[in-house]
């Protein structure tokens, strides 16, 4: 935990103190058996009976009743509570355990002193009340940070712990523990995938929602990587293993899940020293309540208006106020395929005035397709399309592989080509049709061969090249008889990614190691505020500067490996496609899926949180303005006095009114 002092002094009392060593079913437990205790104390109590006009059967000593019965829920019911005010109390942060361990402390001593030593009323039914009401608050606080830290658990369970190992070509239950990288696994139809891997027989649909928050199956085949936690569908595969255990994407995620809900937000050291304030003044206010009233009226009642007083100020509420929304924000952005790795980052991003994108790989595709097709007369564009995919179906290359994806995507269909050759550095020839000799290639090849572009497609192959696209020619009998255009795909999404953030009021950059002519034409295709063009990867970090001038706020979008500098210099850093690579450690904020449109989910999800936390802080702290002059006795002279047990009442509902408005926030649609 990167904390400074005073901070970590405050982390350890959040973290540690408060519920060290608490279950969620302990308190359930107290609270249900001190209520049944709290029963009887309440029939056996005068002021009780007096409200209720009602009067329970006598025995001999039922005049202790009370007494007994209080004492068994202040041991046991109200001791957890002391002993966690120790541990805030050696932490130098007092808190709210302390303040419910002063009232009750007082609360009881004053009333065995009635009972047996002094004149004057006990506070037995108060006092189990308070006991009781405060054992549901802390169940009701920790069942709901225990849901919220579910995420972890259910992450966790996305793990088989068994595979089938392939053995001599047959598969072997074993455990996933005792599988090695580059071992055979077999994943049945229906199962989870155990460990990262490549697909190396078979084909299938896989459901990776839990990793990447993609509702749609991605189809897979040999050569595919999958990752561990996702699930087969409808095919078996032979998966060789690349990464087990602490090193899976998925193994990743959780650690950054950890460590989000660990690492502190600026709000949050807001309501830890809000606490402690409070605490302090309930103390001051208790006292100088106690003196007023001893001095104007008499000790019983002095007591009781100090012990209501600190009663109600026990800033529950505030503990509560940060850590659930922040837990459960934390659960809604996984499931949105957002990684916050860093809280703070988060927090920041509702104030953004510029986002930057990398181009390649983020803004665009990262991959070549063809973007106009060219004929000259005699042929269709589907002809030239036929042509060039049929001599480039077997091409490795990535302007050869563009070419047969456009005409998979069409439907052309591609024809057998006969005495194919590779034109190194140039193209490839072949004959098609069992005559005609064609040739697809590069511009040098028309160069080197003195061949002429015919001028019904010369004008716009020119206009092409100087947006940046790669052109690919169609040669027969030393005739060009077509051209193809391709370009680095700008992808749809980043459009709506724009348009969005446009709207929100967001500048938008991108920068980019590309040609100026490229990156324009990018850039007015996108509609964005600016661009920087034949940036080299050390000099992006220095082109994040100079837009943070003046203090505005940037974030920087890239695929990370030579964006790590700019990522770490950007207010927020935040990585995109990090299906692989999760631990890219200079992102603040990890896109699991490789979508532009992600960034607008991080902003709104920042936006939300922020809400939710104020309204939190302003109800936890606000109700304390009208119950604490209320409880020390304001209104007295007007017949108005906030009985103890009440003030733990509304203490409560003040917790369970925080707990409810946290919860909310899993609704929000990003």
């Amino acid at each position: 935990m990167d904390h400074s002092h005073h901070q970590h002094q405050s982390a350890e009392h959040h973290d540690h103190d408060k519920h060290a060593g608490h279950s969620v079913a302990m308190f359930k437990d107290k609270f249900w058996l001190s209520l049944a205790l709290t029963l009887p104390v309440l029939a056996y109590s005068e002021m009780i009976q007096q409200w209720l006009r009602f009067t329970p059967p006598t025995f001999p000593g039922s005049q202790y009743v009370p007494f007994v019965f209080s004492t068994i829920i202040f041991f046991y019911g109200g001791l957890v509570f002391i002993k966690s005010a120790i541990g805030e109390l050696k932490a130098r942060m007092p808190g709210m355990m302390t303040l419910i361990s002063l009232a009750i402390i007082t609360a009881y001593t004053y009333s065995v002193a009635t009972q047996f030593f002094i004149d004057g009323e006990g506070f037995f039914w108060e006092l189990a009340t308070l006991v009781t009401i405060m054992l549901l608050g802390h169940w009701l606080e920790m069942a709901s940070v225990a849901k919220a830290e579910n995420a972890l658990d259910a992450i966790s369970e996305l793990l088989p712990d068994k595979a089938e190992k392939i053995v001599n070509g047959k598969p072997q239950p074993v455990l996933v523990s005792a599988l090695k990288v580059g071992d055979l696994v077999l994943i049945r139809p229906g199962s989870r995938i155990p460990v990262d891997g490549v697909i190396v027989d078979g084909s299938s649909s896989v459901d990776e929602a839990a990793i990447t928050g993609e509702s749609k199956p991605v189809s897979k085949s040999v050569n595919d990587g999958v990752v561990a936690g996702t699930g087969n569908q409808d095919g078996s595969l032979t998966v060789k293993v690349t990464k087990l255990g602490q090193d899976t994407a998925l193994a990743g995620i959780m650690r950054l899940v950890a460590e989000a809900q660990t690492s502190k937000s600026n709000v949050q050291v807001l309501a830890d020293k809000a606490a402690f304030y409070l605490t302090i003044t309930a103390i001051a206010t208790a006292i100088a309540t106690f003196i007023f009233w001893l001095i104007a009226k008499d000790a019983g009642f002095a007591l009781e208006r100090s012990v209501t007083v600190l009663i109600i100020a026990c800033p529950h509420a505030l503990g509560l106020a940060i850590p659930l929304v922040v837990s459960i924000s934390t659960a809604l952005s996984a499931r949105n395929g957002l990684l916050v790795r860093k809280r703070l980052a988060l927090e920041a991003a509702r104030k953004l005035d510029w986002v930057l994108f990398d181009k390649t790989g983020t803004l665009t595709k990262g991959e070549h397709g063809v973007t106009d097709i060219w004929a000259t007369k005699g042929y269709t564009e589907e002809d030239v399309l036929h042509l060039a995919a049929s001599l480039e179906q077997n091409s490795e290359h990535i302007v050869g592989k563009g070419i047969v994806r456009k005409a998979e995507e069409e439907h052309v269909h591609l024809d057998k080509v006969a005495h194919f050759k590779a034109l190194p550095g140039l193209g490839v020839q072949g004959t098609l049709h069992g005559k005609d000799v064609f040739i697809a290639a590069s511009y040098r090849y028309i160069q080197e061969n003195k061949l002429t572009v015919p001028d019904e497609i010369a004008k716009a192959v020119k206009q092409a090249a100087k947006e940046g696209k790669t052109e690919v020619y169609l040669v027969t009998n030393n005739k060009v008889v077509g051209a193809l255009g391709l370009a680095d795909i700008v992808r749809t999404q980043s459009k709506q990614t724009i348009a969005t953030l446009k709207n929100m009021g967001i500048k938008t950059g991108m920068i980019t190691g590309d040609s100026e002519e490229v990156a324009a034409y990018v850039s007015k295709q996108l509609g964005l505020d600016h661009y920087f063009a034949e940036v080299k990867p050390e000099d992006k970090a220095a082109k994040v500067k100079q837009l943070q001038k003046n203090g505005q706020k940037v974030a920087m979008v890239g695929d990370g490996i030579n964006d790590a500098p700019a990522l770490t210099q950007a207010d927020i850093g935040i990585a995109i496609g990090a299906g692989t690579d999760v631990a890219i450690k200079s992102a603040d904020i990890i896109l699991v899926k490789s979508d532009p449109r992600d960034v607008v989910k991080v902003i709104n999800l920042s936006k939300a949180t922020y809400r939710k936390m104020r309204q939190n802080l302003a109800w936890a702290t606000g109700y304390n303005l009208f119950a604490i002059p209320l409880a020390a006795g304001v209104l007295y002279g007007e017949g108005i006095v906030l009985a103890p047990a009440l003030g733990a009442v509304l203490m409560s509902v003040s917790t369970v009114v925080v707990a409810f408005n946290a919860q909310l926030l899993r609704r929000t649609k990003l």
